[in-house]
């Protein structure tokens, strides 16, 4: 089981000043794979990686992709809004695997 708060933290930590939230999808073969939305324009699985490997991170913890968005869905309260992140994932995964 890997912590989602726990790659946010990284993403956090590789990206200051730009929120980022991870959500876990189903994956026929793995069972789930984990996706990190974030507000960073240049971010890059290659890049996360690299930053999570620099921390001697467990590959289980890094993204199997990174979506950037320029809007992060945010509840009223200003804190995120995960169910609103999972459906941005979901419609972005599927807009790419209908291309």
């Amino acid at each position: 089981m890997v912590s989602l708060a726990a790659i946010e933290t990284l993403a956090a930590e590789s990206w200051p000043g730009s929120l980022s939230a991870v959500v876990a999808i189903p994956d026929p073969r793995k069972g789930e794979r984990l996706v990190l939305v974030t507000q960073r324009a240049d971010a890059s699985r290659a890049a996360f990686q690299s930053f999570a490997k620099s921390k001697g991170v467990a590959d289980l913890m890094i993204p199997a992709e990174v979506i950037v968005t320029k809007e992060m869905p945010l509840l009223g309260s200003g804190k995120l809004d995960f169910a609103g992140v999972k459906r941005l994932v979901d419609e972005r995964l599927a807009v790419s695997s209908a291309a």
